[in-house]
């Protein structure tokens, strides 16, 4: 399994393969302060067959909700091999180890979709959050293959852990650590990062009852299983500047 890896990595581990100068610096990953482990949950397709790394498409947006049942997260599969190790800090200065994408080629990243900055999120109605593959511009960076969100055009690298490129916000987007074990399939147990969910819960209460019968609702960690749909399956307009 990838997370016996990334615990050894990103863990204590890191811990001691660093200099001792960084050591003050306070790299937290696994500890409970940057790292939150939840419900070990398997990634389904719309039919609800384990989703298999072979079926995903190189990068093509996939949206599934977790740890709750109303924050979303997006699924990638990179053209290109990911950083390793990378060190990203919080708007407090907390620092953090991000160990790499997961897959034999470290090409598969998932992250929160929820941004950093002022809560833009996938809903059913619409999303302002997105990657943008290779070919297509965006306002919000001079490269394209990035995270950005068109809400007040922030961009984020997903091969960097999700690394802040530009626009106002000011930390990472914080990543979802996923497992793909032997069969194929991929699986999701925590959450990595400066995650946002308590201002979320409290911000989007008409979202909730909406689409999912109330805040309570909202709230409930997912168990199980997480249906893994592609954006425009999942949302009925993309907006991307």
């Amino acid at each position: 399994m990838e997370r016996r890896n990334f615990l050894k990595v990103a863990g204590a581990g890191a811990l001691i393969a660093v200099s001792p100068s960084l050591l003050q610096q306070k790299l937290y990953a696994s500890n409970g302060k940057q790292y939150i482990a939840y419900e070990r949950v398997q990634l389904t397709d719309g039919a609800g067959a384990p989703l298999k790394v072979s079926a995903l498409k190189k990068e093509i947006n996939y949206v599934f909700n977790y740890p709750f049942a109303s924050t979303p997260a997006i699924l990638l599969d990179l053209n290109g091999a990911t950083s390793k190790d990378v060190k990203l800090s919080t708007s407090d200065g907390e620092e953090y180890i991000w160990k790499s994408g997961v897959g034999k080629d470290r090409t598969i990243v998932a992250f929160s979709a929820i941004c950093s900055h002022q809560l833009a999120h996938p809903t059913p109605d619409d999303s302002m959050l997105q990657f943008v593959d290779a070919k297509t511009p965006t306002a919000s960076y001079e490269k394209s293959s990035v995270i950005v969100c068109s809400s007040h055009l922030s961009a984020f690298d997903p091969a960097q852990g999700n690394k802040r490129l530009s626009g106002p916000a000011e930390e990472p987007l914080p990543a979802i650590v996923i497992e793909v074990a032997e069969d194929d399939s991929i699986w999701a147990v925590g959450v990595l990062g400066p995650d946002k969910f308590h201002e979320y819960f409290k911000a989007f209460k008409p979202e909730f009852k909406k689409f999912y019968g109330g805040k309570r609702k909202a709230k409930k960690k997912v168990k199980d299983s997480a249906k893994t749909l592609v954006l425009n399956e999942y949302t009925k307009e993309i907006i991307q500047y």
